[in-house]
């Protein structure tokens, strides 16, 4: 850990954030844009511009890119002030005479930077993102199964509501959150290859036969990715800002779980495991506190305003271009980084938590009057219009114990079978289909998996 970074995901953070540097940094941008150039060039001889052995013995060796390369690079680019054309200077020194001409010929650079961040905004995805959201989903899910027939008093405003149990509600979020990885996993990324104000302006000067939004799109599509041939010089951010606004969602999303575990935490319903070593306060011994949801709650925040603002700026430009969208999409890798240190940080706090099921039962036996929703509905099925109102009077406002409950419906004057019903609601067993909507979840989980 650097003592002296800057942002707390290079320095702080730097374990748990690390494996996005061979993405965002610096220097995955260089070498994958040196990379680009070169397939540019493999194209070109695809089509016959340049001999077909004219990148023999260089090519393979781009796989072995140094952080000596890279600093090349940043050394033409003092002179330059312009990272491709840094690249192009560097890539002259690589290859032979006869090709400089050809290094990035017809090109701009918006056409090496736009694929080099799709390629890494897909790549990230698939080696990083993915797979820590795919662990946090399998916690959720395991907590989800162990609790689904647990019953708890279910809260709406805040208040004492009706029961349900800790399972389901546990469920809501990872069903959520389901369609959102699947959202995730499914997005195509666009590029584009096709000059300076996207109109193929110097290929089809200098090479009028060759059919160049075809070579485009077979080029991008070799790559992994979707082609987009109606751009200006930049490729329109519509397509990567749909991906990120997934991505916004699940850390909404997630966002609200780690409050709701924060509250459960709060109010005794669920337990934190003590770990040997750990302290939770400098001055207050007894304390364990819900740093890991508080952790990701922050760090979804810096990672949202982040993404808020790409959805802001990205899509707006002054005519075919300027230079503001490059220095925002720098800092891809940091709203990104603060995601996944987020996820990696929640999947963790829900290992460390426990229900306290008997905390939960004693709450539900505190009170009675979560069963008057079922009451009052018995007694309407059953024909009487003021069973609303009388339950209200019963207990709006007011906490009933079991006891209660039970004077209650014995006085009611109803059919001895309407009775026995009211008699044998109670909150630990009033939670409708909690457990087979839990098991509808977790089950399609199980399923999603294997297909994956």
């Amino acid at each position: 850990m650097s003592l002296n970074a800057l942002s707390s995901l290079d320095g702080r953070y730097e374990k748990e954030t690390s494996p996005l540097r061979d993405f965002f940094s610096e220097f995955a941008y260089l070498r994958s844009r040196a990379r680009l150039e070169l397939d540019f060039l493999a194209g070109l001889s695809n089509l016959g511009i340049l001999p077909a052995d004219s990148l023999s013995g260089y090519k393979p060796g781009l796989q072995n890119f140094t952080d000596e390369d890279a600093l090349k690079i940043q050394e033409y680019e003092k002179t330059t002030r312009h990272d491709v054309k840094a690249i192009e200077y560097f890539l002259r020194e690589k290859l032979p005479a006869k090709l400089h001409s050809f290094i990035h010929i017809g090109l701009t650079s918006e056409d090496v930077n736009n694929l080099a961040l799709a390629l890494a905004l897909r790549d990230s995805r698939d080696r990083v993102l993915l797979p820590a959201f795919d662990n946090l989903l399998a916690a959720l899910k395991d907590f989800a199964k162990k609790y689904r027939a647990a019953p708890m008093l279910a809260r709406t405003h805040g208040q004492p509501a009706v029961p349900t149990t800790l399972g389901k509600e546990i469920a809501v979020y990872l069903s959520r959150l389901m369609k959102c990885r699947d959202e995730l996993a499914g997005h195509k990324f666009e590029g584009k290859l096709n000059g300076a104000v996207g109109n193929f302006n110097a290929l089809h000067a200098a090479f009028p036969n060759i059919d160049w939004p075809a070579f485009s799109k077979e080029f991008i599509e070799g790559l992994g990715l979707e082609p987009n041939l109606v751009t200006t010089q930049i490729l329109p951010y519509d397509n990567w800002l749909r991906y990120f606004q997934i991505i916004q969602m699940a850390n909404s999303i997630l966002s609200g779980y780690a409050q709701d575990m924060w509250r459960h935490i709060s109010d005794g319903i669920l337990k934190q495991k003590v770990v040997e070593g750990e302290v939770g306060s400098s001055t207050m011994p007894q304390k364990v506190n819900p740093i890991d949801f508080e952790n990701g709650e922050g760090n979804l925040g810096v990672a949202n305003a982040l993404l808020a603002h790409y959805l802001q700026k990205l899509p707006v430009s002054r005519l075919q271009r300027d230079l503001s969208d490059s220095t925002v999409r720098r800092t891809f890798g940091t709203a990104l980084g603060h995601t996944l240190l987020a996820w990696n940080n929640i999947a963790k706090g829900i290992l460390r938590a426990d229900a306290d099921e008997e905390k939960m039962k004693a709450e539900l036996n505190a009170h009675w009057e979560a069963v008057s929703e079922g009451a009052q509905t018995i007694l309407r099925a059953a024909g009487r219009s003021d069973a609303y109102e009388t339950l209200k009077r019963q207990t709006r406002g007011n906490q009933m114990d079991g006891t209660r409950y039970q004077s209650w419906v014995e006085a009611l004057n109803v059919e001895e079978e309407i009775r026995r019903r009211l008699i044998r609601l109670s909150p630990e067993s009033y939670i409708g289909l909690a457990i087979q909507i839990t098991d509808s979840v977790t089950t399609k989980s199980d399923s999603d998996e294997a297909i994956s």
